[in-house]
């Protein structure tokens, strides 16, 4: 039985804290009473079936959604939109235009936050493997480069808190591979990532712990497996309660 996260984590050492969180959508109810601490410089998995609650989740970690009830806490805020700023979320869609480059996306977005210090474009496309010289428009990437494309995006503000919703869908296997690689690379300092897929295998080198959804309740929270020299020293995190 996994132990209540008041009870193993102080509020100091969380990044994200969900406590008893229910979300309704009319008479369905995609989260069930989800308590759960994310500490930082950790790498979190969410496994589930279609439904499961996986992407609601993420969603309200990253103040889209608020919940039906319960609290959700992210960097100390008790409302997650007032820490968006630190937040950097990439959904399932990868939310680029296809007529443009790489790097004319990138510069569009980047323009999205004036006044904020932000990685140049071509910093953020080098950080995922991608040359910002390319003059391709995206609708001539593989599905591979275009998600890579999509977690430069995302990578532009600097976030100290990544949510990455299916990052590996429809990828092959190299694809997917590198991406993992790239997200193993990420996971130093203070900065945390939760993830979700279909595709546990895939995560495995660098999940520190593995949190399972089934019908919107927590079914399971399990360490992982990170691959050798990714898992760095220090407490256990919190566990969600059931």
């Amino acid at each position: 039985m996994p132990i209540s996260p008041q009870t193993t984590t102080e509020t100091s050492a969380v990044c994200a804290r969900l406590d008893n969180v229910s979300k309704l959508f009319g008479s369905f109810a995609a989260l069930r009473q989800v308590s759960v601490d994310f500490e930082p410089g950790r790498c979190y998995v969410l496994l589930g079936e279609n439904g499961a609650g996986k992407s609601t989740l993420l969603r309200i970690l990253a103040g889209l959604l608020r919940p039906s009830f319960g609290k959700v806490t992210v960097f100390g805020e008790d409302e997650s939109h007032e820490a968006r700023e630190r937040i950097g979320y990439m959904s399932h869609a990868p939310m680029l235009y296809d007529e443009l480059t790489a790097g004319e996306n990138l510069r569009y977005f980047a323009s999205l936050y004036p006044g904020r210090a932000c990685l140049s474009p071509e910093d953020a496309l080098r950080q995922v493997g991608l040359d910002p010289e390319l003059t391709r428009t995206l609708g001539q990437y593989s599905q591979g480069m275009r998600q890579r494309t999509s977690l430069a995006r995302v990578l532009l503000s600097a976030p100290e808190l990544l949510l990455l919703d299916e990052p590996f869908s429809n990828m092959d296997v190299e694809s997917a591979r590198q991406m993992v690689e790239l997200l193993a690379g990420f996971r130093h300092g203070s900065r945390t990532i939760v993830l979700t897929t279909h595709q546990r295998e895939l995560a495995a080198p660098i999940a520190d712990w593995v949190l399972t959804l089934h019908a919107g309740r927590v079914k399971s929270f399990e360490p992982g497996s990170p691959a050798t020299g990714l898992r760095r020293g220090g407490g256990e995190p919190g566990s969600p309660s059931l």
